[in-house]
């Protein structure tokens, strides 16, 4: 057996093994998520320390009024969701009576364990790994473990499939990383499994696998000990940005026929671009993939909260800085891939 499938079978057995383990525990602290890892995701990537281990939290239980404290699981600090998260606690605290825990995590797949536990009130994840959830399908984490309380709030932007390099690797084409070494994402992430789903459509199968976060696969880079490293998360992908200052970065496209074979192999795959200058020595547009990034709860959250919350946010859109261009009232159900939840309902009038 090769070194990818063992690993890729690891992660359908710890995948299954952890909602499970989850799904079963008590919310009171915590999910265990990455001090600075997000793979991504979701939105994102590990943080600049790149561990895998949870800095804890609490969880939104340890402390505080828990009538009003919420336990929101975003991502890695190298990412999107993470500083995106804090921006929605900025709005919420500013416009309700409502707490939010921020937590580092190693983002969509974890946190919908987290969700279904409870250990999460809110979450982001990813609009393809919520629909596997939701529906136990897709991906062996979810085979037989359908996450029935997971419930959709809106969804936020495009979250764009990079896939990054250095200039004097010679990879240039999705066909060069036929043997190469490629970090495709924190081990249960939406990454990998984005990663995993794109090199399969085109018919990359001889390739070594390894799991870590994007500050991690970033320094990995920079060190030579991988070749390239599948990044998701909106553009620009702070861990990425910080590589292309200290080093001459190539992204590969996803383009032509091999985007094609994406989009016809997983249909939540959607065209997306990375404009050119989004990273140093990146001087022309890039063509790509994305998914998209949602806010998600759990069915046990009080329909007024889940309001609440909802309507401070949207509300206030005008108070963001990151990602201003796609999060708005009127595109929050674009891509919306399982059931909502009666409070955001109500606040769309849905």
């Amino acid at each position: 057996m090769t070194e990818k499938s063992t690993r890729r079978r690891f992660l359908q057995t710890a995948g299954v093994a952890g909602v499970v383990a989850l799904a079963g525990c008590g919310g009171d602290g915590g999910d265990g998520g990455s001090d600075g890892g997000d793979g991504g995701s979701d939105g994102g990537d590990g943080g600049s320390d790149g561990g895998d281990g949870g800095d804890g939290g609490d969880g939104g239980s340890d402390g505080g009024d828990t009538e009003t404290r919420l336990s929101w699981h975003a991502g890695g600090t190298g990412g999107t969701y993470f500083p995106l998260s804090n921006e929605f606690k900025t709005v919420v605290e500013d416009n309700t009576d409502f707490t939010l825990n921020v937590q580092s995590t190693g983002a969509s797949v974890e946190n919908v364990g987290s969700l279904a536990s409870g250990d999460a009130d809110f979450a982001l994840i990813q609009n393809d790994v919520a629909y596997f959830a939701k529906n136990g399908t897709g991906i062996e984490a979810f085979q037989g473990n359908a996450v029935e309380n997971l419930m959709g709030v809106a969804t936020l932007y495009p979250e764009t499939i990079t896939v990054v390099t250095l200039q004097d690797t010679g990879i240039e084409t999705l066909s060069d990383l036929s043997g190469a070494t490629i970090n495709t994402g924190d081990l249960g992430s939406g990454t990998q499994v984005n990663a995993n789903q794109i090199l399969e459509a085109v018919g990359i199968t001889d390739f070594n696998e390894q799991n870590a976060s994007f500050s991690q696969a970033a320094d990995q880079l920079r060190n030579g000990d991988i070749d390239a490293a599948f990044v998701v998360g909106g553009w620009p992908v702070g861990a990425i940005e910080d590589l292309a200052t200290t080093n001459n970065v190539n992204i590969v496209p996803i383009a032509g026929d091999n985007r094609e074979a994406v989009k016809e192999a997983a249909s939540w795959f959607a065209d997306d671009t990375i404009p050119a200058g989004t990273y140093s020595g990146v001087g022309e547009a890039v063509e790509t993939v994305a998914v998209q990034a949602m806010i998600a709860t759990n069915a046990e959250q009080p329909e007024s909260t889940v309001e609440t919350v909802t309507a401070a946010i949207f509300d206030n859109v005008d108070d963001l800085t990151i990602k201003t261009d796609f999060i708005s009232r009127e595109s929050a159900q674009d891509g919306m891939s399982i059931e909502l939840h009666p409070g955001a309902a109500a606040y769309f009038d849905m």
